[in-house]
Formats: structure tokens, sequence, C-alpha cells
């Protein structure tokens, strides 16, 4: 019988799609968002209209200029686990340090075990900029990231992404348009309000999980980046320079973040970009500390007070840990809450024999569950749904991209023009100075 704390998140999706359950796997329902979660995802590339793929975001609308990926060639369609990760420690060991390869906490355990640094996104930010005389950097994560390693590299390094339709439904809810309407808007209301310490009626600050023009955008309007892990910090430095924040594009860290500060939900309206003044009157925005978008994460959605409570009634012991894009609900109910760097360091420092039920993507509960064969750890969903994105991201897009660094040609690079990157940098080091 084989044994679940062995088992990789693809190889739960196979015994799942085909009607084989282990015991003990993550996955109790027999179900998966999807079944096309087992086919490889280039099958994904070549439908006509673009789309985020089978996962949690499936059915997030999808803007028509989201980049698409090329057709992968058949060798590696066709490749074998076994013959991929030979190639790829091949293509590694030719490259040596010209390149360095950087992997999402959210990506699939078949491609962060080739990643020369594992993290979240704060981390991985910083990670990208310790690496000076790399000549590539591999970004195995989603669009905004590598955006994020392009506008931090320095000038020569080319930074590349193995997916180019590795986006973010979430950073697709909050578009430049939009949110420099919602500036305008903001700003003609505040013209006439005056401060005697010097604080601007309004801070932009934007979630990591945003393109580079949304960055660009908080660079030039005096504002900042935050990540989960520091979240509390940029909004505090946010009140200090301003008397109020427009926090986009995830409602669900804002309203969570500022709460915990101490924030009256009353005093945080939601701005909906398709309504004047976001759905809000006058009163309403004057009167607000913290406006936020509304925007969301399909994957932490999903998780629910009932998947907690279900959680307790099952194991008395249980530490529920959650992600703070879950919903203001779900960080209520749960004992922590915290970012995926948190959620890892919680776990490791537990006493043996702890009991964990985690709120956040299936493929780090599954890897801390391997990770820690001395606790029990599981996924507050027990529906298999990684983020739709991520996992678009796959060994043999890595090879592929590896292989053409080897003969010299560099393929899915992602860059940003200096319009936007010189702002959007300033606003990424503001990040980058504010450690929680």
């Amino acid at each position: 019988m084989t044994n679940p704390l062995t088992l990789s998140i693809d190889d739960e999706i196979q015994l799942i799609a085909s009607g084989v359950h282990a015991p003990g796997a993550v996955a109790s329902s027999g179900e998966t968002c999807a079944p096309e979660l087992a086919d490889g995802p280039w099958s994904i590339d070549v439908l006509p209209l673009p789309t985020y793929g089978p996962g949690a975001s499936m059915a997030d609308p999808i803007p028509a200029e989201t980049p698409r990926q090329g057709v992968l060639p058949e060798e590696y369609r066709l490749a074998s686990k076994a013959e991929l990760d030979q190639r790829i420690l091949a293509a590694k060991d030719t490259l040596g340090e010209r390149v360095v390869v950087l992997g999402h906490f959210y990506q699939r355990d078949e491609v962060v075990k080739y990643a020369d640094f594992v993290g979240d996104s704060f981390q991985l930010a910083n990670a990208a900029k310790t690496r000076p005389d790399a000549e590539a950097i591999v970004f195995c994560g989603v669009h905004f990231m590598a955006e994020t390693a392009d506008i931090l590299a320095q000038p020569e390094q080319r930074v590349i992404l193995p997916n180019l339709a590795a986006g973010c439904s979430m950073a697709d809810m909050a578009d430049i348009d939009s949110v420099e309407e919602a500036w305008e808007q903001l700003m003609e209301l505040y013209a006439d309000e005056t401060a005697d310490d010097g604080r601007a009626p309004i801070i932009p600050v934007t979630y990591m999980n945003s393109s580079a023009a949304l960055k660009g955008f908080c660079g030039r309007h005096g504002g900042i980046v935050c990540t989960s892990s520091n979240a509390a910090t940029v909004l505090q430095w946010a009140f200090e320079r301003g008397r109020r924040v427009l926090f986009f594009p995830d409602q669900h860290l804002g309203r969570n973040t500022a709460k915990a500060m101490g924030v009256p939900l009353e005093r945080m309206p939601m701005w909906n970009p398709r309504k004047p003044l976001g759905g809000n009157t006058d009163d309403e925005l004057l009167d607000a500390q913290v406006i936020l978008w509304h925007g969301f994460c399909s994957v932490h959605k999903r998780f629910s007070v009932a998947q907690i409570e279900r959680a307790r009634a099952e194991h008395p012991d249980v530490r529920v840990i959650v992600h703070p894009e879950c919903p203001m609900p779900v960080v209520d109910a749960a004992d922590e809450y915290g970012s995926t760097d948190y959620i890892v360091k919680a776990i490791g420092a537990a006493p043996a024999g702890s009991t964990f039920a985690i709120g956040t993507e299936i493929n780090l509960v599954q890897r801390l569950a391997n990770q820690y064969p001395q606790h029990r750890i599981f996924c507050l969903d027990d529906v298999i749904c990684p983020c739709s994105t991520m996992y678009r991201i796959h060994p043999g897009y890595l090879a592929w991209v590896l292989e053409e660094l080897v003969a010299g040609r560099v393929v899915n690079e992602i860059t940003v023009g200096d319009d936007v990157a010189v702002p959007a940098r300033v606003a990424l080091e503001r990040m980058l100075a504010a450690r929680p």
C-alpha cells in the first residue's frame, strides 16, 4: 500500500483522477476542482481562448490580453519524469553559477526540488538580489513575481518565466486603468482636505500580488508594496505618511491586517471598480481609514469556518493556522494566521506529535506533511485544488528553458520597461526596508 506521506501533489492528483485513494490522503472527498489537473499543463496552452486552467482560479474571468505560452516542444511533453530529472540536473550542472532558480512555496515538489532558493514572495524578492553575478534568473512562480525579479535584478541579468501563462487571477483583479480612475475620483473628493501634520490625504499600497504597472503607480504616488509577511509594518508606514490607505488588490489581507491594528470595520469601505466612487458615498470615503479593493485569492477564498469546526470536532487538539488572504471569519475562527513563511516556521518549531490544520495552498501543506512526519498535518480544504497558475510551471517547461540557456538562447524572458521599473523599484525598495 502506498504511504500517503511519500506522495507529492502530482501523485495525489493522479490517484484521485483514476479513482484510487491512498489512506490518509489530503483529499478525502474523492474530487478535484477539475479532472484536467491530471493532464500536462501544456494541454491548456493550446486552447483557442486564454484561461487560468484547472484549479482554484478556473472560474475567474481572465483578461483577454493575458500572456499565452507557445507550444512546448514534443520532446519535453513526452519525456518521462526520470528523463526530465536527468536533463534538468545536467543543464543546471553545465550552467553552474550562470543561472539561479527561484521556487515559490506553492510550486509543486517536482519543480521546487531544483530551486536554489525556496520561499514566499518577500523572501524571493530578496533572494533575487543575492546573486548579482548570475546571468539568468529562472523564476518558478507566476508572472508578477518574475516582473519583480526583473525590476530588482542587475541590468544585465535576464529573468525567465518557464511558462508565460503562469499569471495570477488576484493580480488581474486590479488593472492600472481601473486603479488610476479610482485614484482620480478619490483625489477629487479629498481635494479640499487640509492636514496640519503634513500627511497626504491617501497613500496607495499594493500587495506584491500585482502587476509591475501597479507597483510603479505606488512609486509615483508616494506609496509602497507589501507582502503577507510585512503587511502590518507597511500599513503603519503608510499611516505615518497619510490619513488613509488605498489597499489593492486583495481585500482580505488588507481587512485582516488593518483590523488587527485596531481599524474599525466601518472605516474600511470596499471599492468596486465597476461602480461610481467604488459603490460608496462621499461621507463613507471621507471617514475611511483603509479603502479595500474588490479582489481576492481564489485558493484562500475556498476555506471556511465550517471546515475549521469539522477539524476541531475530529481533532480536539488541532492547531489551526490560516493565511491572511483568507476571509475575515476564517481568520477570526483560526488559532493563528500568518504568511507562508510564518506557517512554515510555526510547524518547524512545534513539539513532536502536534496536529495542524492549515488553510493555504495544497502544495505547501503536502510538502510540510512530508517534511514533518512526526506531526499530523492536513489541509482544511479536503478537495485538492492547487493554484491554477502556479500549477502551470512543470518540469518539462523548466527543462526546456534551461536547455535553451545551455544552447545560448533566452526564451520566455520577462522585461519591465524603465518607465514602469524606475518608480516600481522605489515602491519595492520601501517594501524591502519595511521588515516585520
